[in-house]
Parts: C-alpha cells; sequence; structure tokens
C-alpha cells in the first residue's frame, strides 16, 4: 500500500513538472504573439522562469524512480556482491542526506518569504513564496524517494547495473 501511495506521489509530481513545462511554451508563445501585436504584458517572462524551476524540481522524484538519472557508474560497474550493495548504499546515503538538506532549506525559504511579505522585483509583483513552493515540494520529495530508495536496497532490492539490468544482491 505504501509503495503504491509513492509512486502515485513521484507520478503526480511528474505529472504537474509536465503540466508545468507545458505552461512555459504557453507563456513563451504568448509573449511573442503580445510583442508582435505591439503589446507588453508583465511578468510574462518571470512566470517562464518560476514554471521552469517548478517543473526542474517536481520532476526529481519521478525521473529518479524512472531511472532517468544520469549515475556514475565508473567505480560501482567494477564491483560485486556485497562491496556492490555497500558502494550502492553509500551513494543513497549520501544522495538522501543531500537532497533532505536541499529539502529542509527550501521549506525554509517558502516560510521565511511568505513571513517576510517578500515580492519579486519585477512589475507583477508575485509573492515569492508562491514560485518556491515548486522547489520546496519536488526537494521534499526527491529526498523522500531516495530514502525510499535506500530502504529498498537496504531490504535487498536488486541492484541496477550500468546497462540498467538489475544485479542481484548476494
Amino acid at each position: 500500500m505504501i509503495r503504491r501511495c509513492l509512486d502515485g506521489l513521484y507520478l503526480g509530481a511528474g505529472i504537474l513538472a509536465a503540466l508545468f513545462m507545458m505552461s512555459i511554451g504557453v507563456l513563451i508563445v504568448s509573449s511573442v504573439i503580445a510583442r508582435l501585436m505591439g503589446s507588453y504584458v508583465p511578468g510574462l517572462n518571470q512566470y517562464a522562469g518560476y514554471a521552469m524551476a517548478s517543473s526542474s524540481f517536481l520532476a526529481l522524484a519521478y525521473t529518479f524512480r524512472a531511472g532517468g538519472h544520469i549515475r556514475v557508474n565508473i567505480l560501482l560497474t567494477h564491483l560485486q556482491g556485497r562491496k556492490r550493495w555497500l558502494a550502492e548504499l553509500w551513494c543513497l546515503g549520501v544522495g538522501a542526506y543531500l537532497a533532505a538538506y536541499v529539502a529542509w532549506y527550501s521549506i525554509r525559504m517558502v516560510r521565511v518569504s511568505h513571513m517576510l511579505g517578500d515580492v519579486s522585483e519585477g512589475v507583477d509583483a508575485t509573492p515569492l513564496w508562491i514560485p518556491q513552493l515548486g522547489m520546496a515540494i519536488g526537494s521534499t520529495l526527491f529526498a523522500v524517494c531516495l530514502v525510499d530508495r535506500l530502504v529498498a536496497v537496504a531490504r535487498g532490492a536488486e541492484i541496477e547495473k550500468a546497462g540498467g539490468d538489475a544485479a542481484a544482491v548476494e
């Protein structure tokens, strides 16, 4: 049940990231059309930037779960059995720690921006905590995803080889 909930959460964040990605295209095309018509809509470029940041962070967990992140396997490909398993645990542990660190400070940034009433410098004066939410939520989900994988590998889940094949832990 927990596995289905987490996978659903990662998928939901991935879908949201895709929607933000599509909104970037809509915002840029709208900006170009407005300029061709001799008009200027303030804030469109800033909103496209906010959508790009949200899209990038919200896609992290889904992409990791789908195996789409680039992984450096120079050392891991030469390890087998228990050494490979320990190295994988170490990598996931460090990654989870760093992702949790980013998540903690992203959430803190949203809280402080909201508390101070921080707004963007553009003419739209968007409260900054709103676009910062995408980063906070995405980085938190990525940290959860890394801890999820760390626990799975620690419990004996298969470890991926360089070519995407799975290797059983010996």
